[in-house]
């Protein structure tokens, strides 16, 4: 079947509703239409392998019953369709009655109408919207895969919809990163910043690849864990992780930097973690007290990582995307979590990523931490990291920059693929260090600054004029930040109200 336009003939036809506004809106619309029409294909099949199946769904609002256009007795238009819409599904959805015998599978539905909302206010546009999502046929594996099409068009609105630091990470990105980690069937991944499911996905993807024996497929359904605490990204997540086969996807719709890391378990921890976690943003001063006070800081993307360290297994593997500012940062939770890098955990690659992987939604510049929770042979005295190795990942020949029409694709990984198991240091034709390893000592030495390796001006400057202001203005607020710590550090050692000063 040809589903390849389905987004694009949904966003037409609510375009011309007036509860519609906007893309975020339409997007929650369709995903929670979606989730519904995947979920009863999924107890298509719960109801061939299981016994007397009872769905947690009361049957008058189950798809098949209300929505289905080849279900011409029931099918519902109109006034009609919004009045139950509005005062039966929803409610009742959001109402349902659980106990804590019920599975994950059935809990799922209760938490992801928990926050969700009907926006739609034309009853016969929405029998319109609802006929064209039900011509997918989810229970067909041909249509199952196409939809990946559809998906990846639905999550490409999300991210032009989104706001600043939450954005969608490239299928080639986190391919790329869940291939370096190479989990295997029996360990557990985590994502606590999951938003649409995308390492989750990629690494189900790298495992099935092992699945040899129905125990395998076990292991398979329960090899990913995840959290989420934005509404829409989490429904895109459970809907994602159920249209590639897992039945009961164990992904928590809460806040990962919501609780003290002091509370973490040992059974809180996984052998992989491969995360994009937010930057560009502040947290909340209740957040920030989660953590220990030296590494305390309003930057997510440095608690993400505090939390991540905590919550990696002895001998477990990380790869996290993190800014340019992190890498260079010197204020003093920086410094104690780089230091913590280097001291608690085997820091081995740092690989610098071009800065038009997220563009045009920002050009704020990334990298990719990998570390693993063990002590490198021949680390010295204090520290488990013996050296770094930094490689910079250039444009693909051809290229200036990624963007919407000519977006970074896996191959483009090639060569940090290729020089990641044979690893060498390497100049450009301009003298320039791409690759260089940097012993534990000269990294203490030069403060812990770990902006080694990085692009030469001249690919910064052939970025277009909007890019370099965004990137500008991101710089500068790092170093306004930096200097109000350092101006509040002196004010306290000397004593000095500066308020007083000024009148």
């Amino acid at each position: 079947m040809a589903v390849s336009n389905i987004v694009k003939r949904l966003q037409n036809i609510m375009r011309n509703d007036a509860g519609i506004n906007g893309d975020a809106q339409r997007i929650e619309q369709m995903t929670w239409l979606f989730f519904l029409k995947v979920y009863d294909a999924q107890e298509e099949e719960w109801e061939l392998k299981q016994d007397n199946f009872k769905s947690i769904i009361p049957e008058e609002l189950r798809w098949r019953n209300w929505a289905a256009s080849s279900n011409s007795n029931t099918s519902l238009t109109g006034d009609a369709l919004l009045d139950f819409v509005n005062n039966k599904l929803f409610p009742q959805l959001k109402d349902l009655q659980l106990t804590l015998q019920s599975s994950r599978s059935q809990w799922i539905v209760k938490e992801v109408f928990a926050n969700l909302n009907q926006y739609m206010k034309d009853g016969t546009m929405l029998r319109q919207v609802i006929n064209v999502i039900d011509e997918i046929d989810f229970t067909d594996a041909e249509d199952r895969h196409t939809f990946g099409d559809i998906y990846e068009g639905i999550l490409k609105g999300l991210q032009s919809a989104g706001n600043a630091g939450e954005f969608y990470t490239p299928r080639a990105l986190t391919d790329f990163i869940v291939q370096m980690l190479d989990p295997k069937l029996g360990e557990q991944m985590g994502d606590f910043s999951a938003g649409t499911g995308g390492f989750l996905v990629s690494t189900l993807n790298h495992l099935a690849e092992q699945k040899k024996t129905p125990q395998d497929e076990i292991l398979w359904q329960e090899s990913v864990r995840g959290k989420e605490w934005k509404p829409l990204p989490y429904l895109l997540s459970i809907t994602n992780l159920l249209l590639h086969g897992v039945e009961a996807p164990n992904i928590e719709n809460g806040d990962s930097l919501g609780t003290p890391v002091s509370s973490i378990k040992e059974s809180d921890k996984v052998d992989v973690i491969a995360m994009n976690p937010p930057y560009g943003g502040s947290t909340t001063e209740a957040a920030k007290k989660n953590f220990p006070t030296d590494v305390r800081s309003s930057e997510t993307a440095d608690l993400f990582m505090v939390l991540i360290m905590r919550r990696l297994k002895q001998n477990g593997r990380a790869g996290v995307i993190i800014p340019d500012g992190f890498l260079f940062g010197t204020d003093g939770a920086k410094l104690a979590i780089k230091t913590a890098l280097l001291r608690d955990f085997n820091l081995h690659t740092i690989i610098r990523l071009p800065g038009s992987i997220f563009a045009p939604y920002t050009s704020i510049a990334t990298n990719i931490v990998f570390f693993n929770n063990e002590t490198a042979e021949g680390a010295p005295e204090g520290f488990k990291t013996k050296e770094v190795w930094f490689y910079r990942l250039d444009m693909p020949e051809g290229y200036k920059h990624f963007n919407k029409t000519n977006p970074m694709k896996l191959v483009h990984c090639q060569p940090a693929a290729e020089w990641w198991n044979n690893r060498q240091p390497l100049q450009d034709s301009d003298g320039n260090d791409k690759a260089r390893c940097f012993s534990t000592e000269e990294l203490v030495s030069l403060s812990c600054n770990f902006d080694q390796c990085k692009f030469p001006k001249s690919e910064e400057e052939i970025l277009p004029p909007a890019e370099l202001l965004k990137d500008y203005f991101a710089k500068r607020a790092e170093l306004d930040r930096e200097i109000d710590r350092t101006l509040s550090e002196i004010q306290k050692i000397l004593g000095i109200d500066v308020n007083n000063l000024e009148k």
